[in-house]
């Protein structure tokens, strides 16, 4: 459950606003963001384990495009992609660059869950 209490979203959340950045993370109690860009090969490669990680645990995914929005990414210091955050309870909790096994993701998110 998210803090509002709605259901966790089974499937990633595409950042569309980046205003709406703050509402996702402060939203649900974990929420995993996948700082990621199209042309990416290592970003494309961990799509299926950051889909799983959305589906089979109760961190939201969020994703965000790099290219679209490159002041959030310099905001959370990413300067390689993939980087991938987990915040827990609204607070930067844990950084990965680089891609990441769906195993290690998993961890990363179930680790910060109540």
């Amino acid at each position: 459950m998210t803090q509002t209490g709605e259901a966790v979203p089974t499937e990633p959340i595409a950042l569309e606003d980046a205003t709406a950045f703050d509402d996702h993370v402060a939203g649900h109690d974990v929420v995993l963001v996948d700082f990621y860009a199209d042309w990416c090969g290592p970003c494309r490669m961990m799509e299926p384990a950051v889909e799983a990680v959305a589906a089979d645990t109760d961190a939201a995914v969020l994703k965000v495009d790099v290219d679209r929005f490159q002041a959030l990414a310099s905001e959370y210091g990413v300067q390689g992609i993939p980087t991938l955050l987990v915040f827990a309870d609204g607070e930067s909790a844990d950084r990965m660059v680089g891609a990441q096994s769906e195993d290690a993701l998993r961890e990363a998110a179930e680790g910060h869950l109540d």
